[in-house]
């Protein structure tokens, strides 16, 4: 298991300042897709490369990574239906697998052959289903290569926190709508480790995203993927042992719901398991540490062209 420490990644530098979520939407656009407005961005040139983002938040989340990707790769990333910029419907039947048939249908509209995978949290399973779906021959595109970030690729080692299971439970519907800023504030600030806790700008930013267009009347219907993931939970591990292509997980150490715990079971079901154990890293790598993780990443990638 690989480890990375802060004080070795003296020769990575972010070549990035904050973007603010307004610049963020300004240098996206959207798409239809079954009748709803999904935003995206795309920047840079190189191979096309996918970053799927969490709940309860959105493509902003991969903001401080994004400057540094875009220098070698053609980033592209969305707002799955029900987050952030892109449409709530308020009684859509939200599913890991639509989420999966967006970036399907996306993907092929554009004309890719060949993509790489950089997911979190939530865009894992939906990177699993993808997985899922190119081993039974129903993809239109190849996964060249797969990297996860913190998220329950393994259901039985899952630790949500109190919001996450009030909003799952019966009473889910009443909580999602009272949901308050600092409710959110006080549960979100959990999933930091302490290298770099988001600054008052940067939590009013993720609330804004997480309230947009009545976003919090949608919250107890997207969380149903905590039920997936142990419906699912054979064929989405089986993709992941059954992977042809290279995966690497990058993974915060002291993320509370799908840190060290995920990790050992990852290193226990998959053959030479590769980990990279960022110290002090929460459940927001690439957030909190964009330059830890694309260090991480940038070698995933050398050891695929040596």
């Amino acid at each position: 298991m690989e480890q990375v420490n802060p004080a070795v990644a003296g020769n990575v530098r972010s070549l990035i300042r904050p973007m603010t979520l307004d610049a963020w939407q300004q240098g996206g656009k959207w798409f239809r897709y079954e009748g709803h407005a999904i935003f995206c961005r795309m920047e840079g040139q190189g191979e096309p490369l996918v970053l799927i983002h969490g709940y309860p938040t959105a493509s902003w989340d991969w903001s401080r990574l994004w400057p540094m990707l875009a220098r070698h790769y053609r980033v592209l990333a969305l707002d799955m239906l029900g987050f952030g910029f892109s449409d709530k419907p308020p009684r859509h039947k939200y599913s890991i697998e639509d989420q999966a048939d967006l970036h399907q249908g996306w993907l092929e509209q554009m004309g890719l052959k060949r993509v790489h995978l950089l997911v979190h949290d939530y865009g894992c399973s939906v990177a699993q289903e993808l997985m899922a779906r190119e081993q039974e021959g129903e993809l239109p595109f190849a996964i060249a290569s797969v990297c996860f970030l913190n998220g329950a690729l393994f259901p039985e080692v899952h630790r949500p926190l109190l919001i996450q299971k009030l909003l799952g439970g019966p009473m889910g519907g009443l909580v999602s709508r009272g949901l308050s800023r600092r409710l959110f504030e006080t549960q979100f600030r959990r999933l930091f480790g302490g290298m770099r806790w988001p600054s008052v700008q940067e939590l009013d930013q993720f609330w804004q995203l997480l309230t947009y267009n009545n976003g919090r009347g949608v919250l107890h219907r997207l969380i149903r993927f905590m039920e997936e993931r142990r419906c699912h939970r054979n064929r989405w591990v089986g993709a992941l042992q059954r992977a042809a292509q290279p995966v690497r997980v990058i993974y915060g150490r002291v993320d509370p719901i799908s840190g060290v715990a995920m990790a050992r079971r990852f290193n226990e079901m998959i053959p030479d398991a590769d980990l990279v154990g960022l110290q002090r890293a929460g459940h927001y790598p690439h957030y909190e540490a964009p330059e830890l993780v694309f260090e991480a990443f940038q070698a995933f990638q050398s050891h695929l062209k040596s």
